[in-house]
């Protein structure tokens, strides 16, 4: 082997660490003042199953928003998009309201004490309060 093909195969092998380290770090933060929700009160808030918050959505192309969902419920983009079709058929729920991206999740939880969101770890600040994580 030699040094060009080591290094490309070393850059693979790094930037697909780099993917995986990031998806492992994901939280759901709420408003400072919250007194908060279990992990499992969260899930139930995202499948429909409670409204004890409002939930805000990331939009369907931003990594994060696939993480969260196959993490906290074990379930897919299209499962969660059905989930959400029954209910709102039904009359039961609405979907989570969409948002952007971390900074709007974080300006919105910021601005809403029932409102609950996901981001990256990385995107915590004094403005948002972690609820849980999922890795």
């Amino acid at each position: 082997m030699n040094k060009q093909h080591f290094f490309r195969i070393a850059l693979v092998l790094a930037l697909a660490g780099c993917g995986a380290a990031a998806q492992a770090q994901i939280v759901v933060v709420g408003h400072p003042s919250s007194a908060g929700l279990s992990g499992d009160q969260i899930v139930d808030v995202y499948t429909g199953k409670s409204q004890a918050a409002a939930p805000l959505d990331q939009p369907e192309s931003a990594h994060v928003r696939a993480d969260f969902y196959k993490k906290a419920t074990g379930k897919d983009q299209s499962q969660m998009k059905a989930i959400w079709a029954r209910l709102t058929f039904t009359g039961k729920a609405q979907p989570p309201k969409e948002v952007p991206d971390s900074i709007a999740v974080k300006k919105a939880v910021a601005a809403d004490p029932k409102a609950i969101g996901y981001i990256e770890k990385s995107a915590v600040d004094g403005s948002v309060k972690v609820l849980a994580s999922f890795d």
